[in-house]
């Protein structure tokens, strides 16, 4: 946790009231953000962002699997969050275990639209190879390795360029295969690759509120003077796929409504920037 003395605590509060925070930037700026792909061979895809301070890792493995009996025609996507005690000491066991989940299930929330899928910024209907039988099974991990507040837009973030830099291998099933076999040959590509459409993929917002504001992509000391804050997730289109709020303090309604019109705002932004980050990435990837 950041210890602040009296002092510190007023000099971030008298900041933010005043649209100057203490590392320059006004009250819904982001930090500089830089995108890495392909940081991990072996995975089917991968990416590093890194916001400021903040530090982390997304991972992309695609399986075959089966479909869920409740949902045939989708595909399924499963979201775990490591947050390393080498990159903040509070992270070492249960203080580190109890906020992995807490990722975990706000990424799961925002990105795949909870448990019924509804609003999911992946389509799941496009990992499914047979019918009922064989689906892509997609395992998204993400790894915390430096922590300087933010964590859930950055995690959000590295998973989309994760996803853009994901190739899933060509299935072709056998023609053999009759329609009532439980469970067809395929034959898995070695050569040609899907490459995921991420259009859809949604970017998180985080307005954490500190004093009578609220402010975007927070450092860890503005974190530790919030009261509240409120995650939306906005995808191109400006739809709002999901939110989850984190802290006590309870928020009005118009409140509410107030901060997904500035999260709309923030993230065209934010989108923008991560896109040509990305694509910038992906080029220089192609190079080496």
């Amino acid at each position: 946790m950041v210890g602040l003395s009296l002092g510190e605590k007023h000099f971030i509060h008298g900041g933010i009231a005043q649209d100057l925070r203490s590392d320059g930037r006004k009250r819904l700026t982001y930090r500089p953000i830089y995108v890495e792909t392909g940081v991990i061979p072996q995975a089917n895809g991968s990416a590093r962002v890194r916001m400021g301070g903040t530090d982390v890792i997304a991972t992309v493995k695609a399986e075959l699997g089966r479909p869920s009996q409740l949902q045939p025609d989708k595909g399924k996507v499963s979201i775990h969050i490591d947050c390393s005690s080498t990159a903040e000491p509070v992270f070492e066991g249960r203080g580190g275990e109890e906020l992995s989940t807490e990722l975990s299930v706000s990424l799961q929330r925002s990105l795949l639209g909870g448990k019924s899928g509804s609003g999911a910024g992946i389509d799941l209907s496009s990992l499914v190879v047979v019918e009922g039988k064989i689906c892509w099974d997609l395992y998204i991990d993400g790894l915390v390795v430096c922590s300087d507040g933010n964590l859930l837009d950055a995690l959000g973030a590295a998973i989309k360029a994760a996803l853009s830099n994901t190739g899933i291998p060509r299935v072709q099933v056998a023609s053999s295969a009759s329609g009532d076999e439980d469970q067809p040959e395929v034959d898995i590509s070695d050569e040609e690759f899907l490459q995921f459409d991420t259009s859809g993929v949604p970017v998180i917002v985080t307005l954490t509120k500190v004093g009578k504001h609220y402010i975007a992509d927070a450092t860890a000391e503005e974190e530790s003077q919030m009261s509240s804050a409120v995650s939306i997730s906005v995808n191109r289109k400006g739809h709002i796929c999901g939110l989850t709020k984190r802290g006590g303090a309870g928020l009005d309604p118009s409140i509410i409504l107030d901060m997904i019109s500035v999260a709309k705002h923030v993230s065209e932004k934010l989108m923008n920037k991560l896109d040509s980050e990305i694509a910038a990435a992906e080029a220089s990837e192609d190079e080496s």
